[in-house]
């Protein structure tokens, strides 16, 4: 495990931190409403509630807003895997698929649970200096507990050249 994934985690888990963080960061995911609910090393949920903003002319959640909070639910694991290594690794979305099974209307929640997969890829790109490409799967489910949503994101590690 990262040495240093629980100071990401605190730094991440302060609400203050995050909210400036993503004001700087990631503009588009703060106004969109993107709440951390829960964040380890083996899981993390991220939450959005529907609302005017994020809405598409359906009356539903828009996909984007969905991808959002997908990507980071997995890119929350992945950056507390990367935060502060030596040598420093490189992580970068090269893809997302997609599948939509309900109309997102309330607060969905976002969740993967591939910690202990991201820090296994990571640690191998340290310890073999190859990049290496993975898959994380993150659940959007509704209020109700139904599954809305689900999205693979397909991750590169690399360790970077100093």
């Amino acid at each position: 495990m990262n040495p240093n994934f629980q100071h990401f985690r605190e730094q991440i888990n302060n609400p203050f931190k995050f909210r400036l963080f993503m004001l700087q960061r990631l503009p588009s995911a703060l106004f969109a409403g993107l709440r951390i609910k829960a964040f380890d090393e083996l899981h993390s949920v991220v939450t959005v509630k529907y609302t005017w903003f994020n809405q598409n002319p359906f009356r539903s959640m828009y996909f984007a807003i969905q991808s959002m909070a997908a990507e980071m639910s997995t890119g929350l694991l992945a950056s507390g895997q990367v935060h502060q290594r030596n040598p420093a690794v490189s992580m970068l979305v090269i893809g997302l698929e997609a599948k939509f099974m309900k109309k997102a209307v309330d607060t969905v929640s976002f969740t993967c649970m591939q910690g202990n997969v991201i820090r296994e890829t990571v640690e191998a790109v340290i310890a073999t200096g190859e990049s290496k490409v993975i898959t994380c799967q993150s659940i959007g489910t509704n209020m109700a507990g139904e599954i809305v949503s689900e999205f693979w994101i397909k991750w590169s590690f690399k360790v970077k050249k100093s």
